[in-house]
């Protein structure tokens, strides 16, 4: 049996615009209208999870899917920089902000490593991969990053590398003991 996993990352807010570490806020009204413009695209009868911040639960709904909110699936959690933007991050714990870009072990926010978000996020997508079906999850772009490292078993530090766009979809496929990836979508439009 096939688990066919499509991973949508949230509509904009405020701390994606603002390069701000994510504080749980809501969507913002162009990325609620956005995402309302594309539930027409989304599959609704598929099985729905959500990670549990305030702005995949709002995509979720705005995409028009009932999407169970999953604790393993939350972002990555930053401790003491959370709400705080990247600048001011950078300004006051240039080290520690270093260390966390160039380290996936690093946690000096005191919250959790880019490392511990792949292992967290890796066990659900392996308990998920023993069943079958359409999945569709709207998760934050960090757990959109360590799904798709972990499923395609490259280091953590690719993480890094992969950039993910608001309200775009990432196709996983398991089976097998295995995850695939689907790249190459046609356009359409």
């Amino acid at each position: 049996m096939t688990v066919r996993l499509t991973l949508v990352p949230p509509a904009t807010n405020d701390a994606l615009r603002e390069v701000r570490f994510d504080d749980d806020g809501p969507l913002d009204p162009a990325g609620r209208a956005r995402a309302e413009a594309l539930a027409a695209a989304v599959d609704p009868s598929t099985r729905a999870y959500a990670s549990p911040s305030a702005r995949c639960l709002g995509t979720a709904r705005a995409l028009g899917l009932r999407a169970e909110p999953v604790p393993g699936l939350a972002g990555c959690a930053m401790g003491r920089w959370r709400g705080r933007t990247l600048e001011d991050v950078a300004a006051a714990e240039e080290s520690g902000l270093a260390a966390w870009l160039s380290d996936p072990e690093a946690a000096p926010h005191g919250g959790e490593s880019l490392r511990d978000l792949r292992v967290r996020v890796g066990a659900w997508l392996d308990a998920l991969r023993e069943g079958s079906g359409r999945v569709t999850a709207v998760v934050e772009p960090d757990v959109v990053r360590a799904a798709t490292v972990h499923a395609l078993g490259a280091p953590d530090a690719t993480a890094r590398r992969l950039d993910v766009r608001p309200l775009t979809a990432v196709h996983l496929s398991g089976r097998s003991g295995r995850w695939n990836l689907r790249v190459g979508e046609p356009f359409t439009g």
